[in-house]
C-alpha cells in the first residue's frame, strides 16, 4: 500500500466514528495492536521530548526504507504514535520528510486532544521528520 492510500485509509477509518469518544476508544485499540517493544530500548535517547507521557521511538533503516517501532506509558499517547508509525513504518526517508503530515489534521485529532497531548503529537511528527531527514 503507498503512503497516500494508506494516509486515506486512517481518514476513511476515523470517518467510521462520529463521536470523539468512539474516536479514542480506536486509538487505543491501535495502541494495544503495537508490536512489543524491548525493555533495552526504553533509553533517554529514544524518548521524545515535547510529550507529557513518556514515548520511546526507534527507526531502523533496512534496503532503503525506514521501519519504526516505539512504545509510550500512556494508552492515549501509545494510539497516537501507533497510527503515526503505521502509516509512516516501510516508507522511504525521502517520502516521509517530504510530507506534510496533513491526514492528521484532516481527521481532526490535534483539535481534538487536550494541549499537552496535541503539543506531543507535534513532537512525535517532528521527530518522525527529523529521523527520516537524517535518513536514519
Amino acid at each position: 500500500m503507498s503512503l497516500e492510500e494508506k494516509k486515506q485509509q486512517v481518514i476513511e477509518d476515523f470517518s467510521l466514528y462520529e463521536e470523539w469518544l468512539d474516536k479514542y476508544e480506536y486509538l487505543i485499540e491501535l495502541g494495544k495492536g503495537l508490536e512489543a517493544f524491548p525493555e533495552e530500548k526504553k533509553t533517554d535517547d529514544r524518548l521524545i521530548k515535547g510529550c507529557q507521557s513518556r514515548v520511546w521511538l526507534d527507526a531502523q533503516l533496512r534496503d532503503g526504507r525506514l521501519y519504526f517501532q516505539a512504545d509510550s506509558d500512556a494508552i492515549i499517547t501509545r494510539g497516537i504514535i501507533s497510527l503515526l508509525i503505521g502509516v509512516y513504518s516501510g516508507e522511504t526517508p525521502e517520502a516521509i520528510a517530504a510530507d506534510d503530515f496533513g491526514f492528521v489534521s484532516e481527521i481532526g485529532l490535534k483539535d481534538n486532544l487536550s494541549p499537552t497531548r496535541a503539543n506531543g503529537l507535534v513532537s512525535m511528527i517532528d521527530t518522525i521528520k527529523k529521523l527520516a531527514e537524517n535518513g536514519r
